[in-house]
């Protein structure tokens, strides 16, 4: 497989906000969450922590709790990641965003790969959604929401493409 191919696949990683009905096995939900914790962490804390949501209800609830996350009421599962402040290196929340967003890049990628449709869905640092988050998944104080990835079988296929932009790189210094 050439370069060119090997990167085609993350321009075809593309967010799916429309899904088909069926299930997700438990055997693909493990893979997804063994490609998320693959991801870098700062000095190797991984304090990321997920919670799956399968039921109707509770994905609903979040689909109204979470601004741009309608896609949940249809969606089969979501994976919620989120991080332990205790767990995060040197208890800073900057480190924990940054180590639970390349987790949850990692389990978009890993998703395109198994066929699946998946779209991230902010929660941090919205304040509301955070909260609402906390209370419905009944997070420990210490746990905070990051990203909700609605997860089904692709029900639209919005196609390869690249956002590159030149005028958004600088060499050497600004």
């Amino acid at each position: 497989m050439s370069s060119d191919e090997k990167l085609s696949f993350i321009f075809g990683r593309r967010s799916v906000r429309v899904y088909s009905p069926g299930e997700i096995d438990d055997r693909a939900v493990t893979r997804l969450l063994e490609a998320a914790m693959a991801a870098p962490s700062a000095m190797t804390q991984d304090p990321w922590r997920f919670v799956v949501v399968r039921a109707q209800p509770t994905l609903a609830a979040m689909a109204e709790a979470l601004p741009g996350g309608k896609m949940l009421t249809t969606a089969t599962l979501s994976i919620v990641v989120c991080g332990d402040l205790d767990a995060a290196f040197e208890r800073q929340l900057s480190f924990l965003v940054q180590d639970c967003s390349a987790a949850v890049e990692n389990l978009l990628l890993g998703a395109h790969a198994l066929g699946l449709g998946a779209c991230w869905v902010g929660v941090h640092p919205a304040e509301n959604a955070v909260r609402r988050l906390k209370e419905l998944l009944g997070l420990p104080s210490s746990v905070i929401p990051i990203a909700a990835v609605a997860l089904g079988h692709p029900g639209e296929d919005p196609g390869p493409r690249t956002r590159f932009n030149p005028e958004y790189i600088h060499r050497e210094k600004w």
